[in-house]
């Protein structure tokens, strides 16, 4: 494995080499949409196929090599689709607009979705997949939709658990090997490390593995400095890093990251406030802070092409015709 991009994190003598000599392009994931709220949050979060071809375009201009996709329904856009074809046709258009972007889709998909529904997304050929490597507990109040937009007409009150067992994540990661499609693997706390090296020993994931630190979603761990340092140290051999933070946690964590070597995910699906009670008019402002806080780290901005070789995928992007 080139130690240009993958090494050992906790290694404070690779680390200073890396300083010396310069951190690697920085990936950026532009994550358009979610599976939770939606314009009632932000009414430019984009949930109709031709909003999220033209904010993944605007991302892609910006910076992003790595476009997260959910799907919604045709039929009301407050929920994620459990249709491979509503998956191919974004995929399809942010194809058409965005050459060599590479498509990252959920299989973590909405509330209430069985198993066999979230992996639709897989079914619509995309390049990188998520893979949620642990349950996660989460309380919240989804606002009314009101016209036109479709669905929820009241306040919705979620109390729930998104289960996670070892058997899904070997079948999501045995379906993503079978299809040729990379795992992204959402870590959102250090227990769920368990489930990463199962899947590491049984053969299920191939280096270099790509580990999403979630920080500051509800039952996963504190999104603080101590916390992403303290994950980061867990990391297995072979593997690169990318962060998330949660809302208000959106710009120290991925700064952290950022200063540690690691990759960024940011949009709406993660934040949609740009700064405090200032709502995001699209994806790409998200995406064009990243590069502004990189250039000032010196950190070079990963092309497309760079991030798949970085990712071991294929360089040839995929195609819907």
């Amino acid at each position: 494995m080139s130690a240009e991009h993958v090494w050992d994190f906790g290694n404070s003598y690779q680390y200073m080499e890396k300083v010396r000599k310069g951190m690697p392009p920085l990936i950026i994931t532009v994550a358009l949409t979610g599976g939770m709220h939606g314009k009632e949050a932000n009414p430019n979060l984009p949930e109709a196929p031709e909003e999220q071809v033209e904010q993944a375009y605007e991302s892609y201009q910006a910076g992003a090599s790595i476009v997260h996709v959910h799907a919604r329904r045709p039929d009301n856009r407050s929920l994620v689709s459990a249709n491979p074809d509503d998956y191919r046709l974004v995929n399809s258009m942010i194809r058409a607009k965005c050459p060599d972007i590479i498509i990252n889709n959920t299989t973590g998909g909405g509330p209430g979705m069985t198993s066999e529904q979230r992996m639709a997304s897989l079914y619509a050929n995309p390049e990188l997949a998520s893979l949620n490597c642990g349950p996660f507990i989460f309380q919240t109040t989804l606002k009314a939709r009101v016209p036109p937009l479709s669905g929820r007409p009241e306040n919705l009150f979620v109390d729930t658990c998104i289960p996670v067992s070892y058997a899904e994540t070997e079948l999501y990661a045995r379906t993503m090997k079978e299809k040729g499609i990379k795992p992204e693997l959402e870590v959102y706390n250090q227990g769920q490390f368990w489930l990463v090296n199962n899947l590491i020993a049984k053969g299920l994931i191939s280096p270099p593995y790509m580990i999403q630190f979630v920080m500051g979603f509800q039952s996963g761990a504190y999104p603080t400095p101590k916390n992403l340092i303290n994950m980061i140290e867990h990391l297995p051999a072979d593997s690169m890093f990318q962060c998330i933070g949660v809302g208000p946690f959106q710009v120290p964590i991925i700064t952290l990251g950022m200063i540690m070597g690691g990759h960024v995910r940011v949009g709406m699906e993660d934040n949609v406030y740009l700064e405090r009670k200032k709502l995001a008019r699209s994806n790409a402002e998200f995406v064009e802070r990243v590069v502004r806080i990189a250039k000032e780290m010196g950190r070079e901005i990963a092309t497309p092409a760079q991030a798949r070789k970085m990712l071991n995928i294929s360089e040839t992007p995929s195609r819907y015709e």
